[in-house]
């Protein structure tokens, strides 16, 4: 018991210590502002005062939906599985000392507090490796530790808890027939184990140890029926292997797992006054908003601008792993089966969003459950395109899709082109050809097939979008900007692969013939990007929240200040010009915004994103929040902020495009270019004082930064510095 203790003392005074910990000194009484989420991929937790909201990411009502409808009970809904809660079977005195904490470079939860004389200290994982999440419980002093551990369910009347053996279980069937399962072993040290009807009692114990399992018989595939078997079969192997492991054990599998995927990179973006480096992440952030708002100059707290940036990644890595399902609208924690939005994939910026990180920052195989959701879907797709469409070839979604190919709301077919753009990034960044024939190509290339036989022709000879809609703004017309330039980025991918490939050889020419037919960008009478055909002042003057006709600058690349100076700088004036007030202040909007001006080359308008998060959409627990708390947010600006370091999106590896006055000095590494390859950045006084390129195979690449380009003659395995 003694080795156990010191870990878990060690493990928590590093975690205190740490740059990148959320602290608190007071219980988390509320899920959305204060609770502090844990995460495998599929099964994630939200810690709060004696309990664990936890969820699974296949937990879902609803089917195919050929209706359309977007009702919980056609469509269907993400839902809250459960809480998981410790209750003491005894009052203890006054907490004195309490501090909770969760160090996201090591994905542990931490709380400790004075009970009396004695320490009480709780650590909590969500391993990957073991699939389980466990709750570590331990006192200083023998027989300390006395509760109850239960179950409450969230739906009533659907779910039964009882004993199973040494396993306490929650099970049942939600109306589309998904089966789902819940179960809790308790292992202890010293006192005594009881088991209850519904309950496991601990008494007078040292130590403590709540494993929980949770999964459902979701399949991804439509073959299968989306459902297969019982989650038993899964559950119950899982919570055996990992009762007979020491907490050490559990503990250093979990996080050999996780800091090979958090490590890749490191942000140094300077130092924090230590004073306010010292203040609970609530108290810190509370300052930030202060501060921030309606300031003449930024708020300084660059190490937790930069914790920002990393918490990101690791909500990502908390819930998209290979196997799992993609993260939703609030990743894979959520305490409603009702929430916004039905917390589904929307595909007008929000999943696009989710998974813009995973390239540049370094987490490459986090975007697979995108990949493999959307493939998974394809029948139910095409089907549902047929019916609302007629005999066309290819496929496109509604606005919102589910687990089981389903899709709702209403069309946006064009929003299916912008997830087509994330297969052939995904191809851009590794080189993975593989990839690129069996899963991107048929993807894009039926995507482009319907729009091919879609496109109409204009009156003035170009081909347009018919009745497209600029998201989620003004009417439906024909050659939206938005619709336009996805078509753009579709078929000019689409074109690429199908070169690489070899294949294809009459859709390659269709496409030659129809990309230089396409209406195309257009600037308007006071300069600005024009929104649609024809211009619309009140419109185009709005702060509104959407910025859908800049997609060719970002997440695009259609427009850049090198090869389109003058469609650059219309962007920025429509920009400017959506402002970022009122309307314009959602978790999302900051993201895009940030990627936007980064690729625009203006910093401080970037960095003034990244504060304006911070300061009006980020919870006291960094969560974003839309409102309600909508994770795109969270996994977006990483993104934008990664575009400010570096950009290799128009042909050349850019340094330090878009270096704010605020960050002086500091650093980066790890950060993913196109290619594959990795670069660490370093600068100081605002100026770059080295940059190296860790090559994934032998190349040449243009490298550029104040006014100089340079060609740097790449080698694996050999570092090429600038």
């Amino acid at each position: 018991m003694k080795r156990i203790l010191f870990l878990s003392a060690l493990i928590l005074s590093v975690s205190q210590a740490a740059p990148l910990t959320l602290s608190y000194d007071a219980p988390a009484k509320r899920w959305e502002p204060n609770g502090l989420p844990i995460g495998n991929g599929s099964l994630g937790g939200v810690l709060m005062e004696n309990r664990i909201q936890f969820n699974v990411d296949s937990l879902w009502t609803g089917g195919e939906n050929p209706s359309g409808n977007y009702s919980t009970k056609t469509f269907g809904a993400y839902q809250n599985f459960g809480e998981l809660i410790f209750t003491p079977l005894e009052k203890s005195a006054e907490r004195k000392g309490y501090s909770r904490s969760l160090d996201i470079s090591k994905a542990l939860y931490s709380e400790t507090w004075k009970d009396g004389d004695t320490t009480i200290t709780r650590q909590a994982i969500a391993s990957h490796p073991d699939q389980v999440i466990v709750w570590q419980m331990d006192a200083d002093k023998p027989g300390k530790i006395s509760g109850e551990i239960t179950f409450k369910g969230a739906h009533p009347g659907l779910e039964k808890i009882d004993l199973v053996g040494k396993h306490l279980r929650l099970r049942g069937t939600l109306p589309n027939g998904l089966k789902y399962e819940a179960r809790a072993m308790v292992t202890c040290k010293g006192g005594k184990l009881e088991l209850a009807k519904d309950r496991l009692v601990v008494r007078d114990c040292d130590s403590v140890r709540v494993i929980l399992a949770a999964d459902t018989n979701y399949v991804m595939s439509r073959k299968e029926g989306w459902m297969k078997g019982d989650p038993a079969q899964k559950v119950v192997p899982r919570l055996d292997a990992a009762s007979k492991k020491s907490w050490a054990a559990l503990l250093t599998a979990h996080l050999t797992d996780y800091e090979s995927l958090f490590n890749r990179v490191s942000l140094d973006l300077g130092k924090t006054e230590p004073a306010v480096a010292a203040l609970t992440t609530d108290r810190r952030i509370q300052r930030y908003r202060k501060e921030a708002k309606g300031r003449p100059r930024p708020c300084l707290d660059p190490e937790l601008e930069a914790m920002l940036f990393q918490y990101g990644r690791y909500l990502l890595i908390s819930s998209s792993r290979p196997g799992t399902l993609p993260a939703n609208l609030q990743g894979i924690w959520c305490n409603s089966n009702n929430p916004a939005w039905r917390s589904d994939y929307h595909s007008n910026i929000n999943l696009q969003m989710n998974y813009w990180l995973a390239e540049t920052t370094n987490l490459p195989e986090l975007a697979e459950p995108l990949f493999d959701l959307l493939t998974a879907g394809i029948p139910v797709y095409t089907e549902h395109t047929r019916k609302q469409y007629g005999d066309v070839p290819g496929f496109v979604t509604r606005m919102s899709i589910n687990p089981f190919g389903g899709s709702g709301w209403n069309w946006n077919i064009e929003g299916t082109a912008w997830l087509a753009q994330h297969y052939w990034e995904h191809y851009q960044f590794s080189k993975d050809k593989k990839f690129l024939e069996e899963k991107a190509f048929p993807f894009m290339r039926d995507v482009s097939r319907f729009w091919l036989k879609r496109l109409k022709r204009h009156k003035n000879g170009s081909l347009v979008v018919p009745n497209a809609w600029s998201h989620e703004h003004g009417p439906y017309e024909d050659g939206t900007a938005h619709a336009q330039q996805l078509m753009y980025d579709l078929f000019a991918s689409t074109l690429k692969a199908a070169r690489i490939l070899g294949k294809e050889r009459e859709l390659a020419k269709q496409l030659e013939k129809t990309i230089p037919r396409l209406y195309g960008p257009t600037i308007g009478s006071w300069g600005q990007l024009m929104e649609w055909m024809e211009e619309k002042p009140d419109l185009e003057k709005s702060h509104h929240r959407h910025t859908s006709h800049l997609f060719a600058v970002y997440p695009g690349s259609q427009i850049s200040l090198r090869k389109t100076p003058k469609l650059a700088e219309a962007a920025r004036v429509s920009l400017e010009k959506r402002g970022e007030v009122g309307d314009s202040r959602r978790s999302w909007t900051w993201a895009w915004r940030a990627a936007l001006w980064a690729r625009l080359g203006q910093p401080e308008r970037a960095h003034g994103c990244v504060a304006g998060l911070l300061a009006y959409n980020t919870l006291d627990n960094l969560w974003t929040t839309h409102p309600p708390f909508q994770i795109d947010g969270n996994l977006g600006i990483p993104a934008g902020m990664a575009e400010m370091f570096v950009q290799s999106h128009a042909g050349v590896i850019e340094l330090l495009p878009a270096l704010p006055k605020v960050w002086p000095s500091g650093s980066v590494k790890g950060l993913r270019i196109r290619g594959g390859h990795l670069i660490d950045i370093t600068w100081k006084d605002g100026k770059l004082t080295a940059a190296t390129i860790h090559p994934a195979d032998d190349t040449t690449v243009p490298v550029y930064y104040a006014g100089e380009t340079r060609k740097i003659k790449l080698k694996k395995g050999v570092n090429a510095n600038w």
